[in-house]
């Protein structure tokens, strides 16, 4: 998995509060436990560690995630709660009954409430009661797709969110989503501690991009990128059956082109990938459509993959944002679509163009079984997270290991490929397309 370029002077905390010290003997027996002092290292690069190490250099670490000896909360009097938010992801549901699992069983939590379609469900205007959560009500859950408990987009009053919490005495909140959900988490712990209430947030990063800063991998993203290969495979097989047939798949990412970049490795049958990172031009000896017709010539049919955000700077009108404050993309499958038939029109070649958008039939597919498996790790780790007290931050991967890292170090930017690293330079060799489809002045 490419992970987001190391930075030797990194400038995040990676220090994770607490509610206060851990007084009560975990109701759990392991062999071990993972304590606070547990560290994972932010930088595996030999060289750098050495250096810094010689000149005396405190080296960047995280918090091990895990169950620890002690506990903060009373199993018998805590009430937990979950919330999904945002877009849906595949494994959503595997987390929810993860967190469910875990508190029920493990630690012998009785009170575990399920918040209905997302922030929403903690404003009481909106009307939605919570629902009691236990493990026959999420048994079969994970075989689905999409959340059980609802999602929506959106802000909500971070002040009648805070009370509802406060009115449900919930004490532990596991807020599952991707970077918007994760403000809105970030909002309430500060909410929370302003009013100096012992109530624990803890987030589980969910994003199908992949694009969370700090972080190795995201739940949905090895299901995206499955699916997304099926799509392509069909489009290549569509493209390929004609006298230049070209085949366009579009597929997520915002602002990270994760899963185009992966998906196309992995099927090895694109010719073309863009992504956010990577600006394009149209027109020109050197951009996209000159390139485009110098393959077909010598192939007579093409593929092309696009993330959803490439080549936003083709479109001149400004869409506005989204609920969520996102601002709203042009359809760069469509605008590809139409920009590819004008030009071998004027050019008398006469060419097949085949569109295909799995987007939400993507978003909606149950988690496979490497996510799965994923989703059970992050909510079990979750749950140790939040019975130990931590809060104001979120349980993840680095480096393999899982980690406990404050919400405010991951929000501050997104994670980006490395057009450096080794994801880039197999699309690049995978496809042989130009590695700047940019005219240079």
């Amino acid at each position: 998995m490419t992970l987001q370029p190391v930075h030797p002077d990194a400038d995040f905390s990676v220090e994770v509060k607490s509610l206060g010290s851990c007084e009560l003997h975990s109701p759990i027996r392991y062999r071990s436990f993972v304590t606070d002092s547990g560290r994972v290292l932010y930088d595996l690069d030999a060289e750098r560690i050495a250096e810094k190490i010689k000149q005396d250099k405190k080296l960047i670490t995280f918090e091990e995630a895990g169950p620890r000896e002690c506990v903060f909360f009373d199993p018998d009097t805590v009430t937990a709660a979950v919330v999904t938010c945002g877009g849906l992801c595949p494994g959503l549901n595997d987390v929810i009954r993860s967190i469910v699992h875990e508190l029920y069983f493990m630690y012998g939590v009785r009170q575990i409430k399920g918040v209905r379609f997302g922030y929403a469900g903690l404003n009481p205007i909106s009307g939605w009661p919570m629902i009691d959560l236990t493990p026959d009500v999420v048994r079969y859950i994970h075989e689905d797709g999409g959340s059980f408990l609802g999602s929506s987009r959106g802000p909500q009053p971070v002040d009648l969110m805070v009370n509802t919490l406060e009115k449900e005495r919930i004490d532990i909140l596991f807020c599952i989503g991707g970077d918007g959900t994760l403000r809105g988490a970030q909002a309430i712990h500060q909410e929370i501690e302003k009013r100096g209430r012992p109530i624990s947030i803890v987030g589980v990063p969910k994003t199908i991009d992949n694009d969370i800063d700090l972080l190795s991998r995201t739940f949905g993203f090895d299901t995206a990128v499955s699916e997304a290969v099926e799509a392509i495979r069909c489009a290549h097989t569509e493209a390929q059956a004609l006298v230049n047939g070209i085949g366009i798949v579009k597929l997520m990412g915002r602002h990270s082109g994760f899963v185009a970049a992966s998906a196309a490795v992995a099927q090895a049958d694109a010719n073309f990938v863009m992504v956010p990172e990577v600006p394009f031009e149209l027109e020109g000896p050197k951009g996209f459509l000159s390139a485009l017709e110098k393959r077909l010539q010598r192939r007579h049919h093409a593929l092309i993959v696009v993330a959803e955000g490439a080549g936003q700077n083709l479109f001149e009108e400004d869409l506005g944002t989204d609920a969520s404050g996102n601002r709203r993309l042009g359809d760069i499958g469509l605008l590809l679509k139409k920009k590819i038939g004008d030009h071998f029109k004027q050019k008398n070649m006469g060419v097949s163009i085949k569109y295909i958008d799995p987007s939400y039939i993507i978003r909606s597919v149950p988690a496979n079984p490497n996510d799965c498996i994923f989703c059970v790790f992050l909510g079990q780790n979750a749950v140790h997270a939040g019975m130990a007290g931590k809060t104001g931050m979120l349980v993840g991967s680095w480096n393999n290991l899982f980690i406990h890292i404050p919400i405010q170090s991951v929000v501050r930017r997104r994670k980006h490929i490395d057009l450096q690293g080794n994801l880039w330079r197999s699309v690049l060799e995978s496809t042989g397309q130009p590695e700047r489809m940019v005219n240079d002045a």
